[in-house]
Order: structure tokens, then sequence, then C-alpha cells
């Protein structure tokens, strides 16, 4: 899953280099794509979703703890006007989200469960309007509602069977926690540089699940075990614990670090629009690794969806697209 689909808001770069920006945000997309199916291998090896969300955040934030560590000074103590706002940013965005996102993956093809979370700045804009009690452009409206028609095109495949519905419940459940994540460090970045405010956030989160499932209670034999690749590669096996490395790694540090560079030269908004190759990547990785095919119809609501939420960041943020 993508931590970020697109990051907060950052202060205007000084300079673009758009080369830059393509390679790190495509490639932030195909790290965090290729995630999702070495996830699903991972949870279908008996590794509970709140298991792996609780290894994936302790283990994010103990390298971005050293790498922010390293690089900024600005990697201090929340100060306690920021404490409350970060707890949620942690607990809501990053460690509620991650658990409702594995649950979606389990239950569902990783592509589908994905469009359902990218829906988080269809919520957004509701909020701007109905909440905040904000003008929101008419851009922002019709990709709402294209971003509705094409989420009812994903989940009525045409097939003559329904979406498991604890996996969509599941998926739309991230999808909120994520536009929560988004309103949230809209707010803290002003503050705090986006390297430190996300290793505080994964301190949060960390610390939620460390009280919620202590770690001597974490079962520890389902890292020891082999296991098939599945799918396509089903030949291959691998220990549990390499893949759980992974996800931490390649699918958590080394994305959002990709993601951070980025931001450094063109604005959140567009680098986030880049993001939107993560869906489309994550489904063409299940589908030449876990063998998880869709149906026209969910490829063309999948589309339509993707347009819909450019068209709504875009409109929110009163850019042009």
């Amino acid at each position: 899953m993508t931590l970020t689909a697109q990051a907060p808001r950052a202060p205007e770069p000084v300079r673009a280099r758009p080369w830059v920006v393509v390679a790190a945000a495509s490639g932030a997309a195909a790290l965090y794509g290729l995630n999702g199916s070495i996830s699903k291998v991972v949870l279908n090896s008996g590794l509970p979703s709140p298991r792996l969300s609780e290894l994936r955040a302790t283990g994010a934030m103990l390298c971005l703890l050293v790498i922010a560590s390293a690089r900024t000074a600005r990697a201090r103590r929340p100060t306690l006007r920021e404490l409350p706002k970060l707890v949620g940013y942690g607990v809501v965005g990053i460690a509620l989200v991650q658990a409702l996102y594995f649950v979606a993956i389990q239950r569902l093809h990783v592509g589908v469960a994905l469009l359902f979370e990218f829906t988080a700045p269809v919520f957004i804009v509701l909020w701007t309007r109905f909440g905040r009690r904000r003008h929101v452009s008419r851009a922002a409206w019709l990709g709402l509602l294209l971003s509705l028609a094409g989420l009812a095109l994903v989940a009525h495949p045409g097939t003559g069977t329904m979406l498991d519905a604890t996996g969509v419940a599941a998926g739309l459940g991230a999808s909120l926690g994520l536009a929560v994540y988004y309103l949230l460090g809209e707010s803290l970045v002003v503050r705090r540089d986006v390297l430190s405010l996300t290793t505080w956030a994964f301190v949060a989160a960390s610390g939620f699940w460390t009280v919620v499932q202590p770690w001597p209670s974490f079962p520890w034999h389902t890292l020891r075990r082999t296991v098939s690749l599945t799918g396509r590669l089903s030949d291959l096996h691998a220990p549990v614990a390499v893949l759980a490395l992974g996800i931490i790694v390649l699918g958590t540090v080394a994305p959002y670090l990709l993601v951070l560079s980025a931001l450094k030269h063109l604005p959140a908004t567009r680098v986030g629009v880049l993001g939107m190759l993560e869906p489309v990547l994550a489904t063409a990785a299940a589908w030449v690794w876990l063998r998880e095919d869709l149906t026209s119809i969910q490829i063309i609501g999948g589309a339509v969806l993707l347009i819909g939420v450019t068209l709504a960041q875009f409109g929110r943020s009163g850019l042009s697209p």
C-alpha cells in the first residue's frame, strides 16, 4: 500500500527537475505496487494483518529515526501543541490505514483494494465543503462524480457475484484513514519538515500497536516459515522474515524517501498525481505474479476512478491538471 498516494503539502519548491520527479515518483509507485503482492504472500503465510502492520510500522520507525537524526536537526521531540494531532496522524493515518489495507488485499484483488483506498481525495472534497464550509470548484465535484461512477464499476464487475463485503469495507475504511492522514498532515507540515513529521508519525503508530498487541505475544514462529511465492512463482520459496524485511525496506522506507526527493522539485499535489501510477502498477504486478485478473468492466471503472480522483485533487487545490 502506498503510505502516501500524495504526501502532505510541503512548501513550494525553489526549482523543478521534471526528470527527477518522474523517476523518483514512478520508482516509489512501482515499489509500493510490488509491495501489495509481497504483503499478500506474507498474509497468506498466517501472519495476521494487525501484526504485519505492527511489524511494518516498527521496522520503518527504526529506519526513519536513524535517517532523520542524521539528515536534519528538526527531528526534535514533538511539542505539547503538536502531540494530539501527531498521535492521530500516526495512529489513524498509518497504523489503521495499513492494517485495513492488509485486510482488503487479503480478501480482494490487490488492484481493487488500492482503488477503494485511493478514493481518499473524494472524502477530502466532501469534508472541505461540508465540514470546513469552504468553496469547492466544479472540477472537484466532477471528479467526485467520476470517482463514484468508477467505483461502482469496480465494485460490480459484471460476473454475477459481489465483491467480499469485509474487503470492501476495509478498503473504504483505509480510504477514510488516508483522508485523515492528508488533512492532519496539511497542518502539521507547517511547523515540521516532512521527513521528521513522518518519522514521529511512525513512532506513534508503533507505540499504538505495542499497547494494543504487546510484542511478547508476537507470533515469531510465523517469520521462521518458508513459504511458496504462489501464483506464477509458486515453484519458488522464501522465508517469511525475508519477505517482511522487503515490506519494511523496499515497500515502505525506500519509496517514501523517493517521494520525499520528488517533493524537493515539484508541489505535493503534482507529485501525488504521479502517485496514481501505484494502483496501475500494483494491478499489473498482481496479474503477472499472483494471476489476479480484472474484468474489462473493472479496468474501465478503475480508469474512470483515477481520472475522477485526479480532478478532485486538483480541483480542491485550485490548480490546473
